[in-house]
């Protein structure tokens, strides 16, 4: 047997239920902030960052963009990992990939902070598909 799923709304209620558990932090003084890195501008990478964008501002989140171009250097982009692992006000960072082929993209998400990292694929964050697909 098989359950047919409606993934919008699944999706908003999800967006919902965090609505209101950053208006809850809010009033205990906690803000979240979530970085966005795009290096290049592939259509796909710009429709999925501009997705992240909107759901932040209707859950409350601040996000801050950094859309690179594509020349960016591996070390550029290092130093502003490095940057926003160091800022405070910063509690997620999310890297865009795929990079361009100049940057090792392995080096960019172990270079992200382990607790800032939104998607989970630092070393330092179990990621359980990755075991049970064992990569």
């Amino acid at each position: 047997m098989y359950q047919i799923i409606d993934g919008k709304k699944i999706s908003q209620e999800i967006k919902d239920e965090l609505k209101e558990k950053v208006a809850a932090l809010k009033e205990q003084g906690t803000e979240i902030c979530l970085a966005v890195i795009q290096v290049g501008n592939d259509p796909a990478s710009s429709v999925y960052v501009g997705n992240k964008k909107k759901a932040c501002a209707y859950i409350g989140i601040e996000s801050l963009s950094y859309e690179l171009p594509e020349e960016t250097t591996e070390q550029e982009l290092l130093e502003l990992v490095k940057k926003l692992n160091a800022d405070d006000k910063v509690n997620g960072i999310l890297v865009q990939l795929p990079l361009p082929k100049q940057i090792d993209e392995e080096k960019v998400i172990q270079t992200i902070a382990p607790e800032k990292d939104v998607d989970g694929f630092h070393e330092k964050n179990p990621v359980p598909y990755k075991t049970e697909l064992g990569l």
